[in-house]
């Protein structure tokens, strides 16, 4: 009797997997991928054979048999822009993430070992909520120079989910409510909701407040005046800004947790950059709270360092005064890949088909 979904979300050395009854996860396991195995191929989608050997064996290890599932939903990778919601695995889909039109990414598998699977169990394969969501208002996409408009590219697949869930927990319809979901993890996005679109967000790689590893926005006189220095390679002030700046570049850690042990042993410097934080990620949800016009249901923090009751509780003292704030700690990718499955088929709502929505864009 089918009933389990299987989720997939590959990673450039490792390739998650897990399995759900329902919304219930009963096995969950990370394939792991050694440098030297991945160095013999080429590109990104030629590690799909290798890839979907590894996830037929933990299958069999596991003792689910492939007639028992139900449905399959990976990862979506760089495809072309697409509104958000769960889409069948076409084979446009499949095309393009084989000519990485949008970029070579781990997680351009995702839709390929889906599809891989589900045809072997004679079941249906999907992806749900891409980091290609882009749902921008066209005035969100000047940046103020011509040569470089902004992008929509944020922590899609988390943001969605929660807002589903605090829509549930609200007894509303997600169209129905505004938001602003903030995730916060190795990068920081901050996400204007309006009627369950994702009008807005400060691009996670170079915009908004700092984070783990991230610089954000900055001052972009000295910024040029570092680049042309002479000091770094073009790959090397890649490294700086998304990597090792942030908490990195101040402190050397990217784990709030030893951040927060810094502060509690006295260190000043610490408490300041983590103050700091806090009060960058504030002054971008009081800007988004004015691309919704204050009309605004509840602020949600979500992601790994949303178990900072340090970080959350100085965020909320600075926004509370916009909305109540909702925490939603932690990010489970394969939750939401499960959850976003069982919408579709439970008919809560309709997958979208990924050629048809490129067209409409």
């Amino acid at each position: 009797m089918r009933g389990y979904i299987l989720t997939i979300n590959p990673g450039s050395t490792s390739t998650k997997v897990a399995i759900f009854e329902g919304s219930k996860n009963v096995s969950q396991h990370n394939l792991s991928h050694s440098t030297e195995e991945l160095d013999k191929f080429k590109n990104i989608a030629d590690q799909y054979e290798y890839r979907l050997k590894m996830i037929l064996d933990w299958l069999e290890e596991e003792g689910t048999e492939l007639d028992t599932i139900a449905a399959v939903a990976g990862r979506g990778g760089l495809l072309r822009p697409i509104p958000s919601g769960t889409f069948k695995v076409t084979q446009p889909m499949i095309d393009d993430l084989k000519a990485a039109v949008r970029g070579e990414h781990a997680s351009n598998l995702g839709a390929m070992l889906a599809k891989g699977i589900a045809e072997k169990a004679n079941a249906p394969a999907f992806i749900v909520d891409p980091v290609a969501v882009d749902e921008f208002d066209d005035i969100a996409r000047i940046s103020g120079m011509p040569e470089i408009p902004r992008r929509a590219l944020s922590h899609a697949l988390n943001i969605k989910a929660v807002a589903h869930r605090v829509a549930k927990e609200e007894d509303k319809k997600l169209s129905d409510l505004n938001l602003i979901l903030v995730h916060l993890g190795g990068g920081i996005s901050v996400a204007p909701l309006r009627g369950g679109r994702i009008i807005d967000v400060n691009c996670a790689n170079d915009m908004g407040p700092f984070s783990p590893e991230r610089a954000g926005g900055l001052p972009v006189g000295a910024l040029v005046k570092l680049a042309f220095s002479g000091k770094y390679t073009f790959d090397e002030m890649k490294k700086k800004v998304v990597g090792k700046a942030g908490l990195v570049g101040y402190l050397g850690t990217n784990d709030g947790r030893d951040v927060e042990k810094m502060i509690a042993e006295g260190d000043k410097k610490a408490a300041l950059i983590f103050r700091a934080m806090a009060y960058q990620i504030a002054k971008e949800i009081g800007g988004m709270a004015t691309v919704l016009k204050g009309d605004i249901d509840y602020i949600v923090l979500t992601g790994g360092l949303a178990h900072s009751k340090r970080l959350t509780g100085m965020i909320t003292d600075m926004v509370g005064f916009i909305a109540p704030v909702k925490l939603h700690p932690g990010e489970d990718e394969m939750q939401a890949l499960a959850e976003g499955t069982l919408r579709v088929l439970a008919g809560e709502e309709e997958a979208k088909i990924y050629e048809d929505e490129v067209k409409k864009n």
